[in-house]
């Protein structure tokens, strides 16, 4: 199950996402779908088009299973997203 603290560590590919904040101020606003995702970019399909949007300097706003509102630092998502979603969580 995807939550708030865990969120980092699942796949992206499917998620409904708004760029709220980014070093560009032309990505902020893209919404859509994360289509694809690779070690340093993510793919948003968008009513007009895809757009390639790089994960560094950016914050992904997403809603998680369960209605709650998660930002994302594209920053900490710097990975593989196989890497990514492989690393165990340490306690």
């Amino acid at each position: 199950m995807i939550t708030p603290q865990n969120i980092l560590f699942h796949e992206l590919i499917g998620l409904d996402v708004a760029v709220v904040h980014a070093s560009s101020p032309s990505l902020v606003g893209i919404t859509g779908l994360i289509i694809d995702e690779t070690k340093n970019t993510v793919m948003i399909k968008t009513v007009s088009g895809l757009k390639m949007v790089g994960k560094k300097g950016i914050t992904l706003r997403t809603r998680i299973p369960g209605g709650k509102v998660v930002d994302l630092d594209g920053s900490a998502l710097l990975m593989a997203p196989e890497r990514r979603t492989t690393m165990r969580i340490r306690k």
